[in-house]
């Protein structure tokens, strides 16, 4: 076990934006959920599966719903209703807790970003609870069920779904993972496109042999790497590249960046104008709150489940979207897909035609 400094902490949560493809929520809310933490004397302690016992209880609290900027036109819909003082990963966790009738010995997050890895870190601080070094996704999703807990057969429920609101609900059964979607999405979408859930309860052992094991430290390395770049003043982009193990896929200029908010999630678009060696050439990408597919001059290129990574020189930090600015100078690199997703069940669940594109995945990053 291991208490997690507050640069520690940073450094895994640049990690995990990065790592996050455009999604996972903004790090900025997730270094404000970390500091609220330490400021209260909360320690985040990072254990593997190891350290646990095999019949220990471990839960995924984390946020569902849309990346995008509240729009005036949301906030008046909501505006009638009180905002509850007491946050609602803690809520749905406590009712979780309360209805199984025992207490969780480990925390473990739903996928790496910059929000919602910082959402699982928070519950567990807060609760006294050990961070589990682990993950089922190995990167930022956009769905429930695109999950190795999915790809394992672990169950979802019983799954705790908690609002800003103060309102709550306990799921004693879904058909599925993908029905599971279906469910906390819409109460997402009449939740101001966010909800908290705590889900997928089951032991360390069951866990542990069920999701990505030692994910938080490789987000470490990644977002140490990264800033000790930026603060050298070195090549920051290398510096990710070379640490991930992956390629340069472009760089150049944003030209267009659009978005729309629809049933629960960000969608949207970024095309880049190729500078430098990629001068004369045109990258497409497209998000489903994460990158997701990339065309090259109009041919596929890019795709889930390797990972689509968009730096922003100018400022240097992880582009997210959906804030992609036009002018802004930027680095597009391809990160290896964790291997659970590469099997043939896994690309079933999360590769390209899974989200309708009539393409095959190829490993970029060979």
């Amino acid at each position: 076990m291991r208490n997690l400094s507050r640069e520690e902490l940073i450094h895994i949560l640049y990690g995990c934006t990065i790592l996050g493809t455009g999604g996972g929520g903004t790090m900025d809310q997730g270094i404000a959920l970390i500091d609220e933490a330490l400021n209260l004397g909360k320690t985040f302690t990072l254990a593997s599966f190891e350290e646990l016992e095999a019949d220990d209880y471990v839960g995924t609290p984390y946020g569902c719903g849309a990346i995008s900027p509240l729009t005036q036109e949301e906030r008046d819909r909501y505006a009638r209703l009180q905002v509850s003082d007491k946050s609602p990963y803690l809520v749905a966790l406590e009712q979780l807790e309360h209805f199984l009738g025992r207490e969780l010995k480990g925390i473990i997050s739903t996928e790496l970003g910059g929000m919602n890895t910082a959402t699982a870190f928070y519950s567990a601080a807060m609760t006294g609870r050990l961070i589990m070094d682990g993950d089922p996704a190995g990167r930022s999703v956009p769905a429930l069920q695109h999950s190795t807990y999915f790809l394992n057969g672990i169950p979802m429920c019983p799954m705790a779904v908690a609002n800003q609101f103060g309102e709550s609900a306990i799921f004693t059964h879904v058909y599925d993972d993908e029905r599971g979607e279906d469910l906390v999405r819409a109460l997402a979408v009449v939740s101001q496109n966010q909800i908290a859930v705590v889900d997928h309860v089951n032991t360390a052992e069951k866990i542990g042999n069920s999701v990505i094991t030692g994910a938080i430290s490789y987000a470490e390395k990644i977002g140490k790497a990264f800033q000790d770049a930026v603060q050298s003043g070195k090549d920051f982009v290398s510096a990710v590249r070379e640490t991930g193990r992956g390629r340069d896929m472009f760089r150049g200029v944003i030209c267009e960046s659009q978005y729309e908010t629809r049933d629960g999630y960000t969608f949207g678009t970024m095309e880049i104008a190729g500078s430098d060696s990629w001068e004369g050439h045109r990258l497409k990408i497209w998000y489903q709150n994460e990158n997701i597919i990339s065309w090259l001059d109009g041919e596929f290129y890019v795709t889930v489940p390797d990972l689509i990574v968009v730096l922003d020189e100018d400022h240097k930090f992880p582009q997210l979207n959906p804030y992609a600015q036009v002018g802004t100078h930027v680095s597009v690199l391809a990160l290896p897909a964790p291997e659970a997703w590469t099997t043939t069940r896994g690309l079933e669940v999360f590769g390209p035609r899974s989200f309708g594109y009539n393409v095959d995945w190829r490993p970029f990053c060979k």
